[in-house]
């Protein structure tokens, strides 16, 4: 490309230099009003698993994907449902409703339910059956349950409870699926 046809040749290098810290400048603004806003709009997954309704983040949740055919694992915990292939890479399906105890109740696999793998930065291969994928939600426009502060009630009325996928991988009971 020639000098005539990027503009170059009539601009003085002193005023290339200021349009480049001006552009500079205003992407800094940019990138910096983009992160103020970011903080100020957090948005989490929310889910249902079982009967209850989660909030989960979204830099811990991956690929959401329908109901794959399972290879059943032998000698593993009732909630571990067992082996799925999602495009190429193998997940370990986990039944979070009867993991949390839900009195030997599952998460029922109907149409709404989901396969929802964890982030590959979690570093473990799993996914987790969910019964229905409510889409992204605001946790800073709910307000705290009264019966449970840890809860939260949105406009509607549904009480979610935050879930810490990160804690959850670091549950030796949650590793250990073999009985």
């Amino acid at each position: 490309m020639n000098a005539a046809a990027n503009g170059s040749e009539l601009a003085p290098a002193s005023s290339r230099r200021t349009r480049l810290r001006d552009y500079q400048a205003q992407l800094l603004e940019r990138m910096q009003a983009a992160q103020a806003g970011a903080a100020q709009a957090v948005h989490q997954l929310g889910v249902t698993i079982g009967g209850e309704r989660y909030l989960l983040a979204l830099a811990e949740a991956g690929e959401i994907v329908p109901p794959q055919p399972l290879a059943r694992v032998p000698l593993t915990q009732p909630w571990y449902l067992g082996l799925a292939n999602v495009r190429g890479s193998l997940l370990g399906v986990v039944d979070l409703a009867r993991y949390f105890g839900a009195n030997g109740q599952g998460s029922a696999a109907g149409p709404d339910a989901r396969f929802l793998s964890l982030a590959p930065r979690l570093g473990l291969n799993c996914a987790l059956l969910v019964t229905q994928v409510h889409g992204l939600r605001r946790p800073e426009t709910m307000t705290p349950a009264e019966d449970n502060p840890a809860r939260l009630l949105d406009a509607d009325g549904h009480a979610w409870t935050p879930l810490s996928l990160a804690a959850l991988v670091r549950e030796q009971r949650f590793l250990h699926v073999g009985l």
